[in-house]
């Protein structure tokens, strides 16, 4: 019966309510018009009774002395000396608070409203029939199943995570990832849940269904942020519970050396904890708030908060800092027979057969030059070796250097030279030798984002110290942080090292933001203050072992979350510091005789009001980006 009282006195209606009859208790004070009832009352009761079901819920159930506790005393005070005016702007003045605190709230929702109103409610499935033709049919998307083949037309809603069997179209991914431009697709190309089919028809198989999808997890992302409280807020709370024991105090010192209970009352009214309850809560969900719109998922307020303390970011590489795609850099001729051209051109044939991935990076890149391939025969593929296979009548092997020297393959000095300047830089090399000679070497390297280097400039220019953890060989660790600017450097780490290193990092007094995308980063992402993944390209392991996730794996956004993490921390600080010397400076008035029940209260709850819109200012608040 209670609760049910509570949920109808609660929101924005009533409190319209109570406003117009406290409007009319103040018109009726200011002209001095004496009426047998005074209005204030309805407004204590619509408003007072949802505050004193809070405290005492609080205090019987959970044993919790809050904030809530002390606002209705000091209402109850303020209705025992005669001051009924008080009472209910303490408790309007409060309800207006709280609705401001649930707009902010619902504003830095939004992004996950977007998300959810994005999910597809259905999708087209494609049955087959006994005479070898489809039936496309519609089903819901909680019908659709792995495997399934389903079939979408220019303007729909890909309905699931799938891999594109046929067709070719652009695809807006910018739910997702935040690109502001389609991305083309064409055959098997992975798309991706709640993403739109810009142009062409296209059919694909189901690869993530139901809440495996990757806007759901999204979404299940953006509710734990939700439902997290950050280490401020409890506080906070904490305040608060002291808070109520001290305001008693001084209101009862104040009535014995003054003998004022007018007095005593009003240091009740200014001491309530408002501004304080709403400081961090608003803001961290405003913040949230932000960040979702630019495509980074904040798991929760705690994450904030240490985001904004970090005083030191790793990196892990491939993947992260690198796009984890090798391509052939270099193709390097040791002999006069062949050119560049015919040397790829032969070496790719060889290896088009191949399911290493280096065989594979080599063929995709001659086809994609327009090379074409001559048929390889006598094909042989030797584990952890190299290949060997027979084209337009010459024995080629294609491997290590190990693996040519083991056949009998001489390997020169100029050879070596070029093989120690290929490590130096960080890539990695096939070496071809052709009827017992060697005769070139294609070499590979990962690509290194664009956006590294000016977010590693930005991250030094804010006093952020930056790390490299990885573990490839130092020398092409080196390459590549030498490439981003970063001059700290940690390699041939296993996954349980680089835990260790950030331990050691830790113990060094700096606090660890690790950012990286693939299992093994799993437990270095959770060990660190703050864990980072990359959302689509990351494995789904360390994207939940991380607190914040990249949905567009945009590395130049680390930046902009430190700033918006610092922002969000003074923001709190502010706000507390702010609500703290209000309350004090009206206190002292109180004691003073300078504030009454009335005026104290318009004094304690404007500071109260102006905190909520502070915090709500994070929401729309222009960073860097």
């Amino acid at each position: 019966m209670a609760k049910k009282i509570n949920d109808l006195f609660c929101g924005i209606p009533m409190t319209v309510i109570s406003g117009v009859f406290l409007s009319f208790s103040l018109a009726f004070l200011l002209t001095g018009i004496s009426v047998p009832v005074d209005p204030a009352w309805v407004t204590v009761v619509i408003c007072g009774f949802p505050l004193l079901y809070l405290a005492l819920t609080r205090l019987i159930f959970e044993k919790w002395v809050s904030s809530a506790l002390l606002i209705s005393i000091a209402m109850a005070a303020s209705i025992a000396i005669g001051e009924l005016f008080a009472a209910g702007e303490v408790a309007f003045i409060m309800a207006v608070g709280a609705m401001l605190e649930d707009k902010t709230v619902e504003r830095a929702k939004k992004g996950l409203k977007q998300l959810i109103g994005l999910a597809p409610a259905q999708g087209r499935r494609l049955v087959p029939q006994p005479d070898g033709t489809f039936l496309a049919e519609m089903v819901p998307v909680t019908e659709i199943q792995q495997g399934e083949i389903l079939r979408v037309l220019p303007g729909e809603a890909i309905p699931v995570d799938g891999c594109i069997l046929s067709g070719n179209t652009s695809v807006d991914q910018s739910v997702l990832t935040g690109e502001s431009l389609p991305v083309d697709k064409a055959e098997g190309d992975s798309v991706f849940c709640g993403t739109i089919n810009r142009f062409g028809a296209i059919e694909l198989t189901a690869t993530k269904v139901g809440e495996d999808s990757s806007l759901q997890k999204l979404i299940r992302m953006v509710q734990d942020a939700e439902n997290n409280k950050a280490p401020m807020q409890r506080i906070a709370d904490q305040w608060a519970t002291w808070l109520v024991p001290v305001a008693l105090a001084i209101a009862v010192i104040t009535y014995f050396i003054t003998g004022n209970l007018t007095r005593a009352v009003t240091v009740l009214v200014v001491f309530c904890p408002c501004a304080l309850a709403l400081a961090t809560p608003t803001s961290i969900m405003a913040a949230i708030g932000q960040a979702t719109k630019h495509g980074i998922i904040i798991k929760s307020g705690e994450a904030l908060e240490n985001m904004g303390k970090v005083n030191c970011i790793a990196f892990d590489k491939t993947g992260t800092l690198t796009l984890g795609q090798l391509t052939v850099s270099d193709v390097q001729v040791y002999s006069g027979q062949l050119t560049p051209q015919e040397l790829l051109q032969i070496t790719a044939s060889a290896e088009s057969l191949s399911e290493h991935p280096l065989g594979q990076a080599v063929t995709r890149y001659a086809l994609e030059q327009g090379i074409p391939l001559w048929e390889a025969s006598s094909f042989q593929m030797l584990p952890g070796k190299g290949i060997r296979a027979v084209v337009q009548q010459r024995n080629l092997l294609c491997g290590s250097s190990s693996y040519l020297e083991q056949e009998g393959v001489s390997l020169g000095a100029k050879v070596q030279a070029s093989l120690e300047q290929f490590r130096s830089q960080g890539k990695a090399t096939i070496l071809i030798a052709a009827n017992g000679v060697c005769v070139g070497a294609v070499a590979f390297s990962d690509i290194m984002r664009p956006q590294a280097k000016d977010m590693v400039q930005k991250l030094h220019a804010m006093g952020t110290q930056v790390v490299l953890l990885t573990g490839d060989h130092r020398q092409t660790a080196e390459y590549f942080a030498k490439q981003a600017g970063i001059r700290q450097i940690h390699a041939q780490l296993l996954p349980e090292e680089k835990v260790e290193r950030i331990r050691q990092l830790q113990q060094e007094g700096n606090r660890i933001c690790m950012v990286g995308d693939g299992v093994n980063d799993a437990p270095a992402l959770k060990t660190a203050q703050v864990g980072v993944a990359l959302g689509s390209m990351g494995s789904d392991i360390a994207v939940e072992a991380a607190d914040i996730a990249l949905t567009g794996d945009d590395i130049s956004k680390i930046p902009y979350l430190k700033k918006l993490s610092n922002s969000t921390v003074r923001t709190i600080q502010f706000n507390i510091t702010l609500s703290m010397i209000i309350n004090l400076v009206a206190v002292f008035f109180s004691v003073a005789g300078v504030l009454n029940p009335i005026t104290g209260a318009l004094v304690h709850n404007a500071g109260s009001v102006l905190v909520v819109l502070n915090a709500a200012l994070l929401y729309d608040r222009k960073l860097e980006r």
